[in-house]
């Protein structure tokens, strides 16, 4: 009777307090008062971002609610990151360190507040906490523990006030910044006692104590080791590494096109040199907001390093975390931040790039670092416009492709002679063909081929620019022009599975598809989770080898990912039809008629790039005794 009228529910509860936060009072009330309503803010921002809602914010503690642990102890994280980025730019005095307890237990629900058992278990275990960390309770760890890229240890249990049973508690050990952190804090520890002693001999000892904890830090395994004998491909002789998309921390949406093209053009530069394996964007890009262990990353795509890190964009400034982890051992090499003015953007992408190579004990001639190192442009709008307006193109939506066009064209407008605006424009044009979004293709293919021949008159070293000149120029059946701008492009960019993937192409429908074969699978080793266009393409390479059994496997991967891809449903009825399949030709000819009833053998025998028109014929001979029509079929009208 005595909970008659409440409404009782199980859910994921965050507490947080500042600790210390009487000190700080005393010290300096308006400047306390200031920082703790600007984290309160961050807090709440986060809380939102994962799916809670703050319940209370008296004092110096937060309250919040969430239908997810996951989704609670992921806030706890971010929050712990964030807010130590922000202490970072205090003084050490003034410095507001939280604690933060999660809990997952049955709460009471009046008038949007919460209370009961549920509440003060998730208090009691933040009280357990260390300032800027994280404990959670044994039910909330049972949830999470295998669920989160997280290492927790266990602190046993623990007796509490007001509850009559013993309470077990787990430590969050470990996440993405965490180390870093922590070294942040040893090397300010260490600055104290400097400033404390003088400029004494006892410094030298200081010194050796702070590199000394640096390597400790550095050196201790925060994440659980890949094993090599786990690993889905062989192990590069060379160094290998993933860069994972850096995590949006604007809290805004809005912003994920920056961060997304800053990882991309990480990719980039260090795929430039031939010294380094680097996967693909599109592989990397499948753990996008995945809470997965950096072992198990390392483990599918056949890597021993992975960098990660996260980005804040405010106004016109950003600020950058990276660490640099070997997967192998589990060891960080290292974490850095960077917090810049955005107009500096291509020089602290340089500086990443420099320590990435350096720590992976890369060396590179004075040339191939001319290669590596970013060019841009000095005006700002023009690269943003251009930055969002190649996120659009990757993302492949139609209403995308023609944001992007405008985009990329304000991009030009504002510098005409910026050459990744002018590749991106071309790029909006020609994959407006690819979705039938064109008045006038052979006109717009006309644009598409001049805008790369211009982006590569701004810049010579754009080897994107070159590969994608060359599959356009495949089109209007200037082979050999097409093969020299993909043999460029893989000399300045070796180890880009998309210009490995690109160079193949162009040999395939050169007539060299034999020669193409190894660069596909190359191209796949360096993109482990491809996009169909590689394994169509790949497996035209295979069928007109005369490789059909190899060819229907590809086409069947590709329409695995993607079920009403037509070119792939057309290669897998070729490819059939000319292995002898006829009944497994025609049942997929007739999948070709339910994605496009309008189809027709001479259409697509028109615009396929073949250079050997004998290829193209066997081809067109295969689909039609599947069955498939030659002309478009006519209306009951007509």
């Amino acid at each position: 009777m005595a909970d008659e009228g409440f409404k009782r529910k199980l859910a994921a509860i965050l507490s947080a307090d500042v600790e210390g936060y009487g000190r700080l009072m005393d010290d300096d009330e308006e400047a306390t008062v200031r920082t703790i309503t600007s984290y309160r803010t961050a807090i709440t921002d986060l809380v939102q971002q994962y799916r809670g809602r703050v319940v209370d914010s008296p004092g110096d503690n937060i309250l919040s609610e969430f239908s997810s642990v996951v989704d609670a102890v992921n806030c706890a994280v971010e929050i712990q990151r964030d807010l130590a980025e922000r202490n970072a730019e205090l003084p050490y005095k003034r410095k507001m360190q939280f604690r933060i307890g999660v809990n997952l237990g049955d709460v009471i629900d009046e008038d949007d507040r919460i209370y009961g058992d549920g509440v003060n278990i998730a208090a009691r275990v933040e009280s357990l906490a260390e300032a800027g960390g994280i404990c959670i309770s044994g039910r909330a760890h049972d949830q999470v523990e295998n669920k989160l890229g997280l290492e927790y240890e266990d602190l046993g249990k623990h007796e509490v006030k007001n509850i009559s049973r013993p309470i077990q508690v787990y430590r969050v050990l470990s996440y993405p910044g965490a180390a870093a952190h922590r070294v942040v804090q040893a090397k300010e520890s260490l600055g104290r006692k400097w400033r404390k002693i003088g400029l004494s001999a006892t410094a030298i000892v200081i010194v050796a104590v702070a590199l000394g904890i640096w390597q400790f830090y550095l050196r201790q395994p925060p994440v659980e080791p890949a094993l090599v004998e786990k690993m889905e491909y062989p192990l590069p002789e060379k160094p290998s590494i993933a860069v994972l998309p850096f995590d949006n921390m604007s809290g805004d949406l809005n912003h994920d096109y920056f961060c997304d093209g800053l990882t991309e053009n990480m990719i980039t530069a260090l795929s430039k040199t031939p010294k380094m394996f680097v996967i693909a964007r599109n592989s990397t890009f499948t753990y996008k907001g995945k809470a997965v262990k950096v072992n198990q990353i390392a483990e599918e795509l056949g890597v021993q390093y992975v960098l990660e890190g996260s980005v804040r964009k405010e106004g016109d400034r950003v600020r950058i975390t990276a660490q640099l982890i070997d997967a192998i051992t589990g060891h960080h090499l290292w974490a850095e931040k960077y917090d810049r003015e955005l107009k500096e953007i291509f020089s602290f992408q340089d500086e990443i790039t420099k320590k990435i190579i350096s720590s992976l004990q890369v060396k590179l001639t004075e040339g191939e670092q001319a290669y590596v190192y970013a060019k841009g442009t000095d005006n700002l709008d023009a690269y943003l416009k251009a930055m969002k307006a190649n996120w659009l193109i990757l993302n492949g939506t139609k209403d995308g492709i023609l944001k992007a066009l405008d985009l990329a064209e304000e991009a030009v407008g504002l510098e005409p002679n910026y050459a990744f605006a002018n590749k991106v424009l071309g790029t909006a044009h020609g994959v407006m063909l690819w979705h039938g979004l064109s008045k006038n293709p052979r006109e717009t293919l006309k644009r598409t081929i001049e805008l790369h021949k211009k982006a590569l008159e701004l810049d010579g070293s754009l080897a994107i620019a070159h590969a994608a000149l060359g599959y356009w120029l495949m089109y209007v059946r200037q082979h050999d022009k097409a093969v020299a701008e993909g043999e460029r492009a893989l000399i300045l960019e070796p180890s880009s599975a998309d210009i490995v993937h690109l160079y193949a192409t162009i040999l395939t429908y050169a007539g060299r598809r034999k020669e193409a074969i190894p660069f596909f699978e190359e191209a796949l080793r360096l993109n482990p989770k491809p996009p169909t266009l590689y394994l169509r393409h790949y497996g035209v390479a295979l069928r007109d080898s005369g490789l059909y059994k190899e060819a229907n496997a590809q086409a069947e991967r590709a329409l695995k990912n993607e079920p009403d891809d037509l070119i792939a449903w057309v290669l897998l009825v070729s490819s059939l039809s000319l292995s002898g399949r006829e009944e497994e030709a025609r049942a997929a000819a007739k999948e070709v008629m339910r994605i496009n009833p309008k189809f027709s053998v001479a259409r697509i025998q028109k615009v396929t790039p073949h250079r050997d028109r004998a290829v193209a014929k066997r081809f067109g001979d295969g689909l039609r005794k599947a069955g498939l029509p030659e002309h478009p079929p006519k209306k009951a009208s007509d």
